[in-house]
């Protein structure tokens, strides 16, 4: 295989960062925001503190870019402005979670707020929306519409 043959086909491969899947084919900003986890603020950021091309492609960065990313993603040296996890319920750090921790830390927080049963948790109990939403026009499924009841249809009438 011809070098610009190994070239091309790193183009339309797809990149593993911080057990993610980014597209090779898109621009270094845009394929961080592919993260969970990882905003356009932060992309920015990063590409800024690690001085990277935000126009270069993901499939052009070297073994060594991407070690710098995955180092920059797990120690998170932002301002606190900027992290999804301002002072922890738990540890009272303020710390940024990305991948499948957001994960396990959403759920586990909606499992709390379950089991105490705040407002937040008993909204997901009965599966209704949870930030103020309206409830009368959206969110209608079966058995759980508000604000309209609906009379049986009678039987026709014979004649």
């Amino acid at each position: 295989m011809a070098p610009q043959d190994k070239q091309h086909d790193r183009r339309e491969a797809v990149i593993r960062i911080v057990s993610t899947d980014v597209p090779g084919t898109g621009t270094v900003y845009s394929g961080l925001t592919k993260i969970k986890g990882v905003s356009w603020a932060i992309s920015n950021a990063m590409c800024k503190e690690l001085k990277l091309d935000k126009k270069r492609k993901v499939s052009s960065l070297s073994e060594e870019e991407l070690e710098k990313i995955t180092k920059f993603l797990k120690e998170m040296n932002l301002p606190q402005w900027m992290l999804n996890r301002r002072k922890d319920r738990d540890t009272g750090v303020a710390k940024h979670l990305i991948t499948t921790e957001l994960d396990l830390r959403r759920e586990f927080d909606i499992r709390r707020m379950k089991k105490i049963k705040c407002y937040k948790g008993v909204r997901h109990i009965l599966g209704q929306p949870v930030r103020g939403q309206r409830t009368r026009g959206h969110f209608r499924k079966k058995g759980r519409t508000v604000g309209v009841t609906r009379q049986k249809a009678a039987p026709a009438k014979k004649k």
